[in-house]
């Protein structure tokens, strides 16, 4: 409910006559004589003021609130309740996150993975009107959540992701058959992929280019993301110690992943840090805009019976009063 309006507000200048009632009871208080004259007002002069004599008054409060809630309900107040129906031209999008060992690796903050999943909810957060599903690939590939507007669910899905959770290595080709799969079908009028990895393809079936091909064949746009240092950075290493983390170079198949890019009229991006992601990610927002129509209709309530009830009652309260209590006093 956004407020009250009235439906035929030109009745509310009567309330101008409120002003006019109290004038006029004050003026007519005023002149009013007593209709007994005495020689001698000595007998009368310990007598006081009697609290009758001063609620008499009310009778005219009744009747003056009661004109004025009259003129509210000839007004017809309402009450104004707004909805917004929004339609979107449509944006389907899947987030393939290569989650390999190698995505642990501390160059981000706190590591590459936990920086991408929390880049990627903002992302999320930021498209409400968006279907957006969730592919993970390492040595293979599946489906984290299928293409969806709840948005919570699909947060609480990418959270629950962790690296070794399916067999390791880097298939970027699987990884990128697999959204292709998930979105392929989708009526939407864009069709948009977020591929990031670390790595080099060096698992799976299918090769990246034949995914990008398949993925060029549906009109789906591959935007493909790098993530990684440039030079070293500290990888984790199993040794009889534990994990420990170990400076090794910096390897990302650039070549492949911009070939997939420009197959699919989409565009590569190398991510050096978490605030370059964060752009990433901002950039691919910026370019993938959904077209929002928003109509907006009213629907109105009556709300005259309350104050029509309330100027009722008091016209019976004050009829009462006059003929009882203060039946000598008017």
């Amino acid at each position: 409910m956004n407020g009250i309006t009235f439906a035929q507000p030109l009745f509310l200048y009567l309330l101008a006559v409120i002003p006019a009632m109290v004038v006029f009871y004050v003026l007519k208080q005023q002149k009013t004589t007593a209709s007994l004259r005495m020689p001698a007002l000595n007998p009368f002069a310990k007598a006081g003021t009697t609290f009758r004599h001063y609620i008499r008054h009310i009778l005219f409060s009744f009747r003056t609130i009661a004109v004025a809630l009259i003129i509210i309900v000839l007004a017809r107040p309402q009450a104004t309740n707004r909805f917004q129906n929004v339609s979107t031209e449509g944006i389907d999008i899947v987030l393939a996150i290569d989650i390999s060992g190698s995505m642990l690796a501390r160059d981000f903050k706190p590591d590459r993975l936990e920086a991408s999943k929390n880049v990627a909810t903002e992302f999320i957060s930021g498209r409400p009107y968006d279907r957006i599903g969730l592919v993970v690939f390492s040595g293979e590939s599946f489906t984290q959540c299928p293409l969806t507007t709840d948005h919570a669910v699909l947060i609480n899905l990418l959270r629950e992701v962790q690296s070794g959770m399916i067999e390791d290595g880097t298939a970027i080709g699987n990884g990128l058959a697999t959204a292709v799969n998930r979105i392929k079908d989708s009526k939407a009028k864009s069709k948009v992929i977020i591929l990031l990895t670390d790595g080099v393809n060096n698992r799976g079936e299918i090769a990246p280019a034949t995914a990008a091909d398949i993925a060029k064949t549906f009109g789906i746009r591959v935007y493909t993301i790098g993530v990684g240092t440039q030079g070293m950075a500290p990888y984790p290493v199993q040794t009889p110690y534990g994990i420990q983390y170990q400076d090794m170079p910096v390897e990302i198949d650039e070549a492949v992943l911009q070939d997939i890019a420009k197959t699919t009229g989409g565009k590569y991006f190398r991510a050096t840090d978490n605030t370059k992601l964060s752009q990433v990610y901002n950039e691919i927002d910026k370019l993938e805009k959904s077209k929002i129509d928003v109509r907006q209709f009213n629907r109105k309530e009556e709300k005259y019976l309350l104050p029509a009830i309330i100027a009722f009652c008091l016209l019976v309260l004050e009829i009462i009063l006059r003929n009882t209590v203060l039946k000598n006093l008017t």
